[in-house]
Order: structure tokens, then sequence, then C-alpha cells
């Protein structure tokens, strides 16, 4: 059903003369108030004679859902998520598209806080899903709103997507270290398991068979993924006196540095005693002592990626697809 005028005032909190005077083109009210009036009237579809649905300077209406679990440490204002949701904004904010940041906490009642976002009827939804599993995905199943899924793939879930190539960026860095020390590489691994770091994992595996190692020769430690997190955990190995690696990937620049710390708290020389190569390229891993070595993720063109294909499935009809990104590999001091 179509909104009235006296709804539309209700909603957008003016008055019944105000709605009136914007929807016959009158002065009387402020530009701004006047494009509110008209935006809201051509989306909630508005149908009285008086009004022109081509009077309306139509602005898209995205929504950014984040969704975080409860306990992750993924998610977290870091500087790869604050990356990516810069490249999202700043897509928009070019082409003239608003945007809501929402987030979505795992925890019961899911369907209440998704049929909450679906109610401002926006465009179109990206959702970032780097902590999300298939199960989590439920609440999502009936909305028809244009949405692209971003950092996560779900191979039964028929959706559009923009992630990374994990495998490919996680064979690069240990082929290269295998490459230039001829040692069986270490894997500081996140003890919080996600899909991302499951393909790295595979990535990594795959360098080592195909350099003729074996699999299991790998020594392993799992790490918290927070700075605090990785240094604590890997300062607790130090002190246990376990086996150590010459050479180590890492699930990511959080845990890169955080090992790396504790290995130079230790008394460690990096990369003389033990190398490191991070995943990520954030900001701060050429900050460190020494500047770390890492996979490089364009996230802001993923963000801006999210946004261009959006745009397309809500003009057009097209079967889902999966935009994959490459990686390279960022040398530093720590390799």
């Amino acid at each position: 059903m179509a909104i009235t005028a006296k709804e539309l005032a209700k909603m957008l909190n003016v008055s019944p003369s105000a709605v009136s005077i914007a929807l016959n083109n009158k002065p009387g009210v402020s530009p701004e108030t006047r494009e509110r009036i008209l935006n809201a009237a051509w989306h909630y579809g508005y149908t009285g004679r008086s009004f022109k649905p081509g009077s309306a300077k139509r602005q898209r209406r995205f929504s950014l859902v984040i969704f975080k679990k409860l306990g992750g440490k993924i998610v977290e204002d870091t500087p790869f998520f604050s990356s990516l949701t810069e490249g999202i904004a700043t897509a928009c904010q070019k082409n003239g598209f608003s945007l809501d940041i929402r987030y979505l906490y795992e925890k019961s009642g899911l369907e209440v806080d998704v049929s909450e976002i679906v109610s401002t009827r926006p465009d179109g939804i990206i959702l970032l899903a780097t902590e999300m599993q298939p199960r989590d995905f439920e609440c999502f199943r009936d909305v028809e709103i244009p949405m692209v899924i971003l950092d996560t793939y779900f191979e039964n879930i028929a959706k559009d997507y923009v992630v990374i190539n994990n495998v490919q960026g996680a064979f690069l860095a240990t082929n290269y270290m295998i490459q230039k020390y001829h040692l069986q590489p270490g894997y500081l691994k996140s003890s919080y398991s996600i899909t991302n770091f499951d393909e790295r994992a595979d990535g990594f595996y795959k360098a080592v068979r195909n350099n003729d190692f074996s699999s299991s020769g790998c020594i392993v430690h799992l790490l918290m993924p927070t700075i605090d997190g990785a240094y604590s955990d890997m300062k607790k190995i130090l002190e246990s006196g376990a086996p150590l690696a010459a050479c180590y990937f890492a699930d990511n620049d959080i845990i890169a540095m955080g090992a790396l710390h504790a290995f130079r708290d230790f008394g460690y020389k990096v990369p003389e005693d033990v190398a490191i190569i991070g995943f990520d390229n954030t900001s701060v891993s050429e900050l460190v002592e020494p500047p770390l070595t890492t996979i490089n993720v364009p996230k802001q063109s993923m963000g801006k990626l999210a946004v261009e294909r959006l745009v397309t499935i809500i003009d057009n009809e097209e079967p889902p697809i999966k935009i994959e990104l490459l990686t390279n590999l960022v040398l530093r001091e720590s390799l």
C-alpha cells in the first residue's frame, strides 16, 4: 500500500502543511526539508496527484551491515577493517549514495535485528560477513533487497560476493619464504577460526607440500588474533622452551606483530634469528621494528567493487557472481 501525505509527515516528524508545500512545489520550506520530503515520497511510493516522481532527486541508500560474533576478535576497529569500510564509504560518496552503517551481533533474535534493517528500506545491503558462518546467514535468506556479501564466501548460498584469494596469498608468502631460506616453515596460526584463516591454512600447506616438505613437520603455534593476545600466547610458548622454527607465516599482520614483539623481548633478532611474514598489509605493518614483510590485500578496492557490484545488480537482472581479488607480496625487513 502506498504511503499517504499524513503518514509521510508523521514519519519525517514534519507538519502536514510542510509535506503539502513540498509536494506541490510551493515556497515555504527549506531546500533541505523539501528534498527530504520528496526523497521519502519517491522511496515510499507516494502517489498523490500533485507529486511527480521525477521531481525528486533520487539518492540511493545503502546499508553496510557488519556482523560480529560475541567474543569475536576479528571485526574490530583495526586498520584492515577501517580501510575496507573507508573504501565503501568513499565509493558511496563519490556516486552520491548515502550509507548507513549497522552492527549485527550474534545472538538469539537476529531475525528481529535484520527485520529492523529491512524496515528502513535501503536500496541495497553490503554484508561484511568476515566472522559469519552459513548458519548465521539464515536470517537473511528471505531478504529480497539486493545484497553483496563481503570478505567471506558460502558455497551453498547463491549471492554476489567480493572476496580475496586467501589460498593464493598464503601460498605466495610461504613459497617465497621457503625459497629464500630452504627450511621447513613454521605457522603462527589464529586460535580463533574464520573462513579466511582456514583458506590461508590451505595455501600455507600447499606451498609446504609443493616444496617437498612434510605438512606434519611444520611447527604450529596457536595465537590469539589480537596484538596483546598474540604477544601473551607467544611469550608463554617461549617461556616453555617449546621447539621453534627459523621462519614463520602468520595468519595476519596482527598476529605477526604480537609474536614479533615477544621474540624481540626474549632476545631474538628478527630476521637474523627468526623471520616472520604477515598477511593484510595493514597501515601499521611498516611502523613496527623491523617493518613487517606481508601480503598486500587491496582493501579499499574490495569496498569499491562491493558498491559497484551492488549498483549493477540493482539496475540489472544478472546471475550472482563471485569477484575474487588477487594479492601481492610486500617485501620489508622482517624476512
